[in-house]
């Protein structure tokens, strides 16, 4: 089933120290719904947000799947434990950033990490 405005979204891993290329064997897959400017959609957000998955992928370590969650205030996470014990990777200023291939944004992981990701393919879901 199609839903009008969702994208399936990749993050591939940007440089860093450990991979001054980037990696495509760390990052996520999101689906969002994104509006005309490519900037996540809070409203249609909240009418498909059972459909805003986000699996995790990290070499070496077992994918974490998951939800995209709009927190009070605005900001965006992605929350694997809807029980609350883990916790959630919030999106670096994700209201803000449009979500086109080539552009980056950043995510800080639960160690608190701030990581920069480069969105790499935008697909209708």
């Amino acid at each position: 089933m199609v839903h009008l405005g969702l994208k399936k979204i990749r993050l591939n891993l940007a440089r860093t120290k450990a991979f001054p290329g980037g990696s495509n064997r760390h990052g996520y897959e999101f689906t969002a719904p994104l509006d005309a400017s490519n900037h996540i959609d809070a409203t249609a957000w909240k009418q498909h947000r059972e459909h805003c998955r986000v699996r995790r992928f990290w070499e070496g370590e077992k994918d974490d799947v998951g939800h995209l969650v709009h927190r009070p205030g605005g900001s965006w996470a992605f929350v694997y434990d809807i029980a609350g014990d883990e916790d959630a990777e919030a999106g670096y200023r994700f209201g803000s950033h449009p979500f086109v291939v080539g552009e980056y944004v950043s995510i800080k992981d639960e160690d608190g990490e701030l990581n920069t990701f480069q969105v790499v393919t935008v697909i209708d879901v």
